[in-house]
């Protein structure tokens, strides 16, 4: 069975990145981004950007009744998952590829509660260094999408599915075996750099030279893989070593997405990173000072915005 059309729910920085990518290559009916209705008006009337270039989005609403998706796409944020997976259910049907983008270890199991585990792959979103400012995003690295089943070893039909249609659309990808340590990855990855960047009130720079942001990021880190020991996905320096190189290939310019939002004004994903590190301290005893600072100074930096 091909993948012939996709559904987006989302439009943040990775929802852009990937439906531009996506739009360039497929009929324009073929690719839906869902919205309600105040948000296709907004992107409508200012349109959306991608490193100038405006992206031509076929826009549809969590009312209209369509056709299932073959890949259904969330890069929503973690708070606004539960939103995400009510209005998409026109977009789910007996064979859907469900796919999450989001941070953090925990949308996939969520969004299978409600449409079924047979329809997820874990995925993991890397390597990217997109910014985004309003309706503009900008990026130098358009990073991969990796993806496989969560039971490791396992090489199913969806993700042969997908592994063709990703061929076809040049989406760079790799399918992983074991997902749940490349999650637990991607999460040591942004619990370090995301909050770092964030209290400092930088960019990806200041944690790519020696200094006291980054060993406060590697010591976040290290903390994260204290914990994947007990959680069973065992990281060790060695994938210390990878996400840290993953993170000097970007740009130096670049922002993760904690910082965009504290430069906004917005709230942020502290408690999916170092909330979820803290709790899971507490339920192992395992000792968390470094993710207990950077949860208490994100939220002061959030205090003040009123």
């Amino acid at each position: 069975m091909t993948i012939k059309k996709v559904s987006i729910i989302g439009l943040g920085a990775l929802g852009v990145l990937f439906g531009n990518h996506l739009a360039k290559k497929m009929q324009k009916k073929d690719l839906r981004i869902i919205a309600d209705k105040d948000r296709i008006k907004r992107y409508e009337a200012d349109n959306v950007y991608c490193n100038g270039e405006p992206c031509h989005f076929h826009y549809v609403t969590p009312e209209e009744v369509c056709e299932p998706a073959d890949l259904l796409i969330f890069a929503v944020k973690f708070n606004g998952l539960e939103d995400a997976i009510q209005v998409v259910k026109h977009h789910v049907g007996e064979n859907t590829i469900i796919l999450s983008l989001l941070n953090g270890i925990s949308s996939e199991a969520i969004i299978s509660e409600a449409y079924g585990m047979d329809k997820v792959l874990y995925s993991v979103a890397q390597g990217m260094d997109a910014v985004k400012v309003g309706n503009q995003l900008t990026y130098d690295h358009m990073g991969m999408i990796c993806f496989g089943e969560r039971e490791p070893g396992y090489v199913s039909e969806k993700v042969k599915r997908l592994t063709k249609f990703f061929e076809k659309m040049e989406v760079p990808y790799e399918v992983d075996t074991n997902m749940v340590r490349r999650q637990w990855g991607k999460f040591m990855l942004n619990v370090g750099v995301n909050q770092t960047v964030a209290v400092y009130r930088s960019d990806y720079g200041e944690v790519q030279r020696d200094g006291p942001a980054r060993d406060m990021m590697i010591s976040a880190m290290s903390e994260v893989m204290a914990l994947s020991e007990k959680e069973g996905a065992r990281l060790t320096e060695e994938d210390l070593q990878y996400w840290l190189k993953v993170m000097g290939t970007l740009s130096p310019e670049g922002k993760p997405s904690m910082a965009q939002d504290v430069e906004a004004r917005r709230s942020s994903e502290v408690d999916l990173f170092a909330g979820t590190v803290v709790r899971l301290g507490e339920k192992h005893g395992v000792p968390t000072p470094i993710n207990r600072e950077l949860y208490r100074r994100v939220q002061l930096l959030e205090s003040q915005y009123k």
